[in-house]
């Protein structure tokens, strides 16, 4: 009885345990499908916690030296990203995309002017094409609005208004108000910004860029003979590539060729102001001297014993009889052809009171320009962010307009430096002539820069200039206001008959 009684408690558990389990209904095959999805979802979220945890333990565990390094790269690359944005905003370096632009943009634009003859008739070459009748005015227009854009483009357009990284302005706001200043700074700047003489877009839109002058002495040649070639097709391979003009013969035409700097090369001639105050060069830091131990070459101003080539070695330019010629004749006679390009010939033979006669604004500006052909001249551009440019000029190779490939200018004239210090300027430039107005806002441009003027002569060519600029206001004034006396005059005169003649008939 005893081992019955014992055995059937111990079968109670099993008994309920069977009955429990048999009770249990399965679930369906979606039930399962979402609990294994439900479960697989859990396990991913307990191996990314998991990872986490791993790394910041990880980091934690790190040595005081590593974190160290650790943040100096990561300062080290934030503060490069500003560096470089800086230095593209101040025309140090050039992205691939800016290259990019600007060959494309120059490829076009030497496509569209490349010299060819017009064509005799409306009718396309192709069989079966008709070429519509407007379609040399839009190709014409469509040249004189590349002309225009290149006339009037500015250097910076693809730089002056990137945003760079400042430890001065890290809000947002003062981001904000950083940049509108910026903005309303260059917009104030090309308001005022100087093109170049109109006289000269011959030379900008030449494909050898020769020089300004000797083409508008063949221009005037060209409109006399009343041919229906283009200019530059006529000049180079039409019925004037044999004309010889006795004011600019061929051999000066060909060689006087001005160079256009790319935005690569001009970099060799950009100007940066140091700690002292003294100019250098942006290139390698030097301090700037425009002196005669200087020469110009392939990598913009050096040392004149430096054996880097010359952009153009020079070729003899009297090749015919240079055999007997000394090097100082051949320079005399150099010289004399630079400055046959500012005579006044008219005002020179004049005598007596009839000087006065011949004496107008661009005579005077000539007799001071007579002075830039002299060996060792130095000129400087500054761009419409006020970028300086220096360089030894070479009349009819070496321009005011190489530097911005004849672009827009803040400022241009004569510079002197002596070890980097500001000796003298002269606003003089004949290719863009600017008003007296640009010269000042560059000399209070280079004063906010911190330039050393403690040592700066303004040449007396400013002087002359702004007498000029304000005699010519003067004189238009006068004139319209003499004008407006006349109109009024004869608008008096003109309604005195009818008056009398309404007053005979009694109508008032």
């Amino acid at each position: 009885m005893a081992a019955s009684s014992t055995a059937h408690p111990s079968n109670t558990p099993n008994t309920a345990h069977d009955e429990y389990m048999a009770s249990l209904v399965p679930p369906t095959k979606d039930q399962f499908h979402e609990i294994a999805q439900i479960q697989s979802e859990k396990e991913g979220a307990n191996r990314r916690k998991i990872k986490e945890q791993k790394r910041l333990s990880t980091a934690s565990a790190l040595p005081h030296d590593a974190q160290d390094q650790d943040a100096a790269a990561r300062m080290i690359q934030k503060t490069f990203r500003g560096y470089r944005a800086r230095r593209e905003m101040d025309g140090y370096s050039i992205n691939p995309s800016t290259r990019w632009v600007a060959a494309v943009r120059e490829a076009q634009f030497r496509e569209t002017h490349r010299p060819k003859p017009r064509p005799l008739s409306q009718a396309a070459t192709a069989p079966g094409e008709v070429r519509p009748p407007s379609a040399g005015a839009r190709h014409n227009w469509k040249k004189a609005g590349m002309v225009a854009f290149r006339a009037g483009r500015d250097d910076s357009d693809s730089e002056s208004d990137s945003e760079s990284e400042s430890p001065e302005a890290t809000t947002a706001e003062a981001k904000a108000a950083r940049k509108q200043r910026r903005q309303a700074d260059n917009a104030k700047r090309r308001a005022e910004a100087r093109t170049m003489g109109i006289q000269y877009f011959l030379e900008m839109i030449d494909a050898k860029h020769r020089y300004g002058s000797n083409l508008r002495v063949y221009h005037e040649e060209w409109k006399r003979s009343n041919v229906q070639e283009n200019f530059l097709y006529w000049l180079d391979y039409g019925s004037g590539r044999n004309v010889e003009l006795e004011a600019c013969p061929r051999e000066q035409l060909e060689r006087e060729q001005v160079r256009y700097l790319s935005r690569e090369e001009r970099q060799y001639y950009l100007v940066k102001v140091d700690a002292d105050g003294r100019l250098c060069w942006a290139k390698n830091g030097a301090r700037i001297d425009t002196t005669v131990q200087f020469k110009d070459s392939i990598h913009g101003i050096v040392p004149a014993d430096d054996t880097t080539p010359a952009f153009r070695p020079t070729a003899n330019p009297l090749a015919d009889n240079s055999d007997s010629d000394s090097d100082s004749s051949i320079e005399s006679r150099l010289e004399a052809e630079r400055a046959a390009k500012y005579a006044t010939p008219e005002f020179d033979n004049a005598t007596g009171l009839k000087k006065i006669h011949h004496l107008s604004t661009s005579t005077i500006i000539n007799k001071l320009m007579r002075k830039s052909v002299r060996p060792n001249c130095w000129i400087f551009v500054a761009d419409t962010n006020f970028r300086l440019y220096v360089g030894l000029k070479n009349s009819g190779a070496f321009q005011h307009s190489s530097f911005l490939q004849g672009g827009r200018i803040s400022a241009a004239g004569l510079i002197k430096i002596k070890n980097g210090r500001l000796q003298s300027l002269s606003p003089l430039s004949g290719h863009y002539r600017p008003p007296s107005s640009n010269f000042r806002a560059f000399l209070q441009s280079m004063k906010a820069e911190g330039v050393d003027m403690g040592h700066l002569t303004v040449s007396k060519s400013y002087a002359v200039l702004l007498g000029l600029e304000t005699y010519v206001k003067t004189t238009k004034k006068s004139k319209k206001l003499v004008e407006k006396l006349l109109r009024t005059k004869d608008k008096t005169a003109d309604t005195k008959p009818a008056q009398k003649a309404m007053e005979k008939l009694g109508i008032k």
